[in-house]
């Protein structure tokens, strides 16, 4: 198992942990990410582009100009795509882009991510996060002692509106919720941030068998 030094918010390193094997010693599978990745952004798109068609858009029926004698060419309408304000042809339509992903292969593909992390030691645990007031000058210091310049995702185990409000507006920093773990987030920043209750709720959650590794615990 892969051991790892607990820190408070100042940085200082109070004890150590051994991480599960399980969920941070697991497969790297980048073909597995990628796809969890494509299903996440592709569900992300709301599919509600539109284009009129000649049928669609609003002008007189009459006849352009008369069929003969004028020395161009014939037609019959100014909705036609040729015409300025005419339809569109071949334009988008409304349409589904979600994908869809075995339950058990997006969680594997976050094992995947949190192994990678891991292996590149990103991943940083934190005994707790807590703050009297919700500072973002004093989040941006916290983030600073325990990752430089990188960008961190904080996971809380649940909602603190103090923690939030700090790092909210702070541009290269993300707090989630262990619950709502997603691949977008696990990739797109530099450093994991994980305090010891969100990590309780990763292992409930992740473990490839929940039940046998409450058992173990006991």
């Amino acid at each position: 198992m892969m051991e790892v030094p607990i820190l408070n918010m100042a940085g200082e390193e109070i004890e150590r942990i051994e991480l599960p094997a399980a969920i941070f010693e697991a497969n790297i599978n980048t073909g597995l990410m990628h796809q969890a990745l494509v299903r996440q952004m592709a569900n992300a798109r709301l599919g509600t582009h539109k284009a009129k068609t000649r049928a669609e858009v609003r002008f007189s029926t009459a006849k352009v100009w008369r069929q003969k004698g004028t020395g161009r060419a014939r037609h019959g309408s100014r909705r036609a795509p040729i015409f300025v304000g005419g339809g569109v042809a071949h334009g988008p339509k409304p349409r589904d882009y979600s994908k869809k992903m075995p339950r058990k292969m997006r969680r594997a593909a976050l094992r995947s991510a949190l192994s990678a992390k891991a292996q590149s030691g990103d991943i940083i645990v934190l005994d707790q996060v807590s703050m009297e007031q919700p500072k973002t000058k004093e989040m941006a210091a916290f983030r600073e002692r325990l990752v430089g310049g990188r960008s961190a995702l904080l996971l809380v185990a649940d909602g603190d509106s103090n923690v939030e409000l700090a790092a909210r507006n702070l541009s290269d920093m993300k707090t989630l919720r262990a619950s709502y773990l997603n691949i977008r987030d696990l990739l797109g920043y530099d450093a994991i941030l994980i305090p010891m209750a969100a990590l309780d709720l990763i292992q409930n959650y992740l473990a490839p068998d929940a039940e046998a590794y409450l058992e173990e615990e006991e």
